[in-house]
């Protein structure tokens, strides 16, 4: 029997830096250094009760991790959606997906906002068929939105669908 179990954690979690070491490779290996040095992510920035970390492990093994973070009153920013290059094809992050929509709602969000590269057509088909809305034209070959004036991210929206009590500012 597989068993596999969501923890809510930090990006910083010794645990899971196996996990957070392969996302980045895999950026870096795909983008090299298009996107130039990340900034450095305030502490708590995934923190409830504006966002959340979660990872996926299986048998106490990381093998799948996602957030959000605030993105503005109304609205989170899912990021680090990611799973494991061996655990692929397996729907684990649809289950993240599902599983950060969930949250965010529960946190009162009314809607989601993300970015994916142009380099990662996986990541595009999960969040059509999940719902999400492109603010891009999806049969436009994703690398023309490496080039000005884009910056090579492909933006989506998803509305949730429960309608939780408004956020306060």
């Amino acid at each position: 029997m597989i068993e596999e179990t969501f923890i809510h954690t930090t990006p910083g979690d010794p645990r899971i830096e196996p996990i957070i070491d392969g996302l980045f490779a895999e950026y870096r290996a795909r983008y090299g250094d298009y996107f130039g040095e990340q900034e450095e992510e305030p502490p708590g920035i995934y923190a409830p009760p504006d966002g959340a970390f979660i990872v996926l492990l299986r048998h106490e093994t990381p093998i799948a991790m996602g957030a959000f973070k605030r993105y503005n009153v109304t609205t989170a920013e899912l990021k680090r959606i990611w799973t494991h290059s061996s655990m692929r094809r397996q729907g684990l992050a649809q289950k993240v997906l599902l599983e950060l929509e969930r949250l965010a709602a529960l946190q009162g969000y009314d809607a989601l906002y993300l970015t994916t590269g142009f380099r990662q057509p996986e990541a595009v088909r999960l969040y059509l068929s999940q719902g999400y809305q492109p603010q891009f034209d999806p049969a436009v070959d994703p690398e023309r939105y490496a080039l000005p004036p884009f910056d090579g991210r492909l933006p989506f929206t998803k509305t949730l669908l429960s309608q939780p009590v408004r956020r306060s500012a």
